[in-house]
């Protein structure tokens, strides 16, 4: 109950009024569309829109990992009705795909131009306008897209690539996790995963400035270590769903605070293979065995709480550098084993060295090199190939003792 009050708590004082979450807030929805605007376009799953609102226009979302032709039928559809605020109901997918056509219909353009880090709040400044505003109603624990600044969208080719704006941040965001018992249990796990992900590359990434968001760690770590598993068991259990809510947007605060590296960098090439949590899942511990001589502070924190959860002996939290990172990396794998998730690249069905090829040249991408300054071993173009492409090779084999 303390972690839960504490989660709570912090949650309530980063966004205020604007954010409604906890269970059964979902009876709130109508009111708060219509304070929004009196002519909405609603995007997503009617699951949950109220009687009230079926008068409005009404449009499905997005397919997983937010396609680039969904986005730009949302972007159409934004044209067409002419609203005057859009909400978006349903999973990080649908939200992001709302939060990148929204921009797209204002702004005009091309996509692309977009992609990157702070274009489209230069383009409203240069052009004087401004976006709809947006409401997020999210019903998938995990990604956090209904309190953040970033929009992931998949190419055709099959690249994800990513917007990060604070122009982005919707305007009011409600996370009833009651209805997350509705989700696959599977689907709930990855985004489990993805929530980790957030918390542990944006702590192992901030420098002197991990000790700010230790707390973070403290709290949403212990959630997701406790409540996951339980999860496999007990899938209709509220605070369980409620306890993974609430790490999923600590997670979300930890991304508002600083930004994601390795791991979510390589995920956004393995899209036909794997979720985005469960990919940034596996790729996790290679990236933090290859970072542990640069954040043995950090991994002091999560090695403690690991072994709480019986993941670790106590002795490890004494080790330091490479050794205490493989101490880690081997009980993040465990923890993925206790969830009956694969522990390499290469169990995933479909995977094979292209993909790492892939990875290579995303990471070279100027689009995406927000996530190589964020890394706590920053990486150049140049440093690719003699890092970046055995550790991924370590990962696809699942052999901790490659990476270098």
């Amino acid at each position: 109950m303390e972690l839960r009050r504490r989660a709570q708590r912090m949650i309530a004082e980063f966004w205020g009024d604007a954010y409604s979450f906890g269970l059964d807030v979902l009876t709130s929805l109508e009111d708060k569309v219509q304070a929004l605007g009196k002519n909405p376009l609603i995007v997503g799953n009617v699951r949950y829109i109220g009687n009230k609102l079926q008068r409005y226009h009404i449009v499905p979302g997005t397919l997983p990992n937010t396609p680039i032709s969904d986005v730009a039928r949302l972007r159409n559809a934004i044209l067409t009705s002419e609203p005057d605020c859009v909400v978006a109901v349903g999973g990080g997918s649908t939200i992001d795909g709302v939060k990148a056509a929204t921009a797209w219909a204002v702004l005009g353009g091309e996509l692309e131009q977009y992609f990157g880090t702070g274009h489209i709040t230069q383009t409203l400044e240069k052009t004087g306008r401004e976006l709809l505003p947006i409401m997020a109603v999210q019903t998938v624990a995990g990604s956090g897209a209904h309190l953040t600044k970033y929009s992931n969208v998949t190419l055709t080719n099959g690249q994800k690539k990513l917007i990060v704006d604070e122009a982005l941040v919707p305007k009011v965001s409600l996370f009833d996790y009651s209805v997350t018992a509705t989700v696959p249990v599977e689907t709930s796990l990855d985004g489990a995963l993805d929530a980790m992900s957030h918390l542990l590359e944006v702590f192992f990434g901030a420098g002197e400035g991990y000790v700010h968001l230790a707390k973070l760690v403290d709290v949403g770590l212990p959630l997701i270590l406790r409540s996951a598993p339980r999860l496999l068991l007990e899938r209709a259990n509220l605070e369980v769903r409620e306890e993974l809510g609430l790490a999923s947007d600590l997670g979300a605060m930890a991304i508002m605070l600083g930004g994601t590296n390795g791991p979510h960098l390589t995920s956004f090439s393995l899209v036909s293979l794997a979720s985005h949590g469960r990919a940034c899942a596996i790729l996790a511990p290679y990236y933090t065995a290859f970072f542990a001589p640069a954040i043995t502070p950090q991994l002091q924190v999560v090695a403690g709480i690991l072994a709480d959860f019986g993941y670790l002996s106590p002795r490890a939290v004494e080790l330091e550098g490479r050794e205490l990172g493989l101490a880690v990396a081997g009980a993040m794998l465990e923890f993925l084993e206790r969830l009956g998730y694969p522990t390499s690249l290469g169990e995933l069905p479909g995977f094979t060295e292209s993909y790492i090829e892939r990875a290579l040249r995303a990471a070279a991408d100027p689009q995406l090199s927000m996530k190589l300054k964020n890394m706590p071993i920053p990486f150049g173009n140049d440093d690719l190939e003699k890092y970046m492409r055995p550790l991924l090779e370590a990962a696809a084999a699942g052999d901790l003792s490659l990476v270098p």
